[in-house]
């Protein structure tokens, strides 16, 4: 799906920008109780139901921590952001291992290497189901060496593995620098901002997005910019 760029508003937040800037930091957390998951059925891949025997495979599609903080948020500039440093030389790293991808949400800048490996004793077929990019897919055998790729434009992409359905995951791809990914406890940590308006958004895989408004303007300190969904009592637990 593409970087959506008509979103609904809340209320502009003001913050204030120190001499360098402002850190924008805050917290996403979700109302309600996740869905309660159930193990993937590994059987029609004995190697990998052998591997994950005394720890089972879960869907990753919602993952909360203390407080019901919320995993695998990106959250970004989506308008406003100031001219973005150059692309980072250094590759990140989409790793397949233990029949699942070690990463399940991974974001980078748009030209920055994506370096794909398998870690695995068995073969895989990596799969990103891009839109606005070029769509691929190849298989990786195990023991052979990681590959590499670049995208060119903005997207949130899809990635599956052809022959284990249950292996999925995102790439969410930026040309602006201005990009975070919540961890276990919920939160993020956005670069410093100069003075100015912009547009903070918040995407999930499966609640969608939401998004503030915000001024920067000097002087003081930045309150924190928080985001909360809501989990429905339909939420499925899979895919």
């Amino acid at each position: 799906m593409r970087l959506a760029s008509i979103f609904l508003f809340c209320a502009a937040v003001t913050l204030h920008a120190g001499p360098s800037g402002t850190k924008i930091t805050g917290k996403v957390t979700l109302n309600g109780s996740a869905p309660k998951p159930k193990p993937f059925d590994l059987s029609k891949e004995p190697a990998c139901a052998k591997m994950r025997a005394t720890q089972p495979l879960f869907p990753e599609t919602v993952l909360t921590g203390p407080n019901n903080s919320l995993r695998n948020v990106v959250v970004y500039i989506s308008a406003g952001a100031p001219p973005s440093t150059s692309v980072p030389t250094t590759a990140v790293v989409f790793d397949q291992v233990d029949c699942h991808y070690a990463t399940h949400v991974l974001a980078f800048r748009a030209g920055q290497e994506v370096k794909i490996s398998n870690s695995d004793p068995l073969s895989h077929n990596i799969h990103p189901l891009a839109k606005v990019n070029r769509e691929w897919n190849k298989i990786q055998p195990p023991g052979t060496p990681p590959f590499s790729y670049a995208y060119e434009s903005e997207e949130f992409i899809p990635v599956k593995c052809n022959i284990h359905p249950w292996m999925q995951g995102y790439f969410a791809i930026f040309k602006t620098s201005f990009f975070a990914v919540t961890g276990d406890d919920g939160r993020f940590e956005l670069p410093e901002l100069p003075s100015g308006h912009y547009t903070i958004t918040a995407w999930h895989e499966l609640f969608g997005t939401q998004s503030q408004d915000i001024n920067v303007s000097a002087g003081g300190e930045a309150p924190a910019v928080n985001f909360t969904f809501t989990a429905k009592p339909e939420t499925p637990s899979t895919r």
